[in-house]
């Protein structure tokens, strides 16, 4: 398989990490249950799979959330952990020019600049945790302590109750 950016960063961080390859259709539509489908064909944990959100601030700041993808995001705890008044999603077809990723294949490892990164205080409830590995159809099976370590992250609590 051919090494995304993010597991040239992972590899150059001296990062342990898998792979795990799933089925995607391409259309990828933003539908409910959608990372449980992912979890099943890997057979893995639901819980374990981190979506990478990418948002704007009304200062016009990009920031970024690896939310645990089974949970909608809380905006409101979004905007206390980043300090803004306001968050609202990038759109699909800003991702790429922002971050080099399209929707779907969006990891928060290696985008074409340095974001801010909030990360779900969940993922600390396990060993491994899987996010995007820059493309669509693979993830990324790491630490998420490792993870936080090598984008610089901040955990904090994100879901939506």
């Amino acid at each position: 398989m051919k090494k995304t950016n993010a597991m040239r960063i992972l590899d150059a961080a001296k990062v342990k990490y898998e792979t795990k390859s799933y089925s995607d259709d391409g259309e990828h539509t933003l539908e409910r249950g959608a990372a449980e489908k992912i979890a099943t064909e890997l057979g893995i944990n639901p819980l374990q799979v981190f979506k990478t959100i990418v948002m704007r601030t009304e200062t016009k700041e990009v920031v970024v959330f690896c939310q645990c993808a089974v949970h909608e995001i809380n905006l409101k705890k979004a905007r206390n952990a980043c300090s803004a008044k306001e968050v609202t999603p990038v759109k699909p077809d800003e991702l790429l020019g922002l971050t080099g990723y399209i929707r779907g294949g969006c990891s928060p490892l290696g985008m074409k600049r340095k974001f801010r990164t909030f990360i779900d205080e969940s993922a600390k409830n396990f060993d491994k945790i899987y996010i995007s590995a820059g493309m669509r159809g693979e993830q990324i099976c790491l630490s998420p302590l490792d993870l936080q370590k090598v984008i610089d992250a901040d955990f904090c609590d994100l879901v939506l109750e």
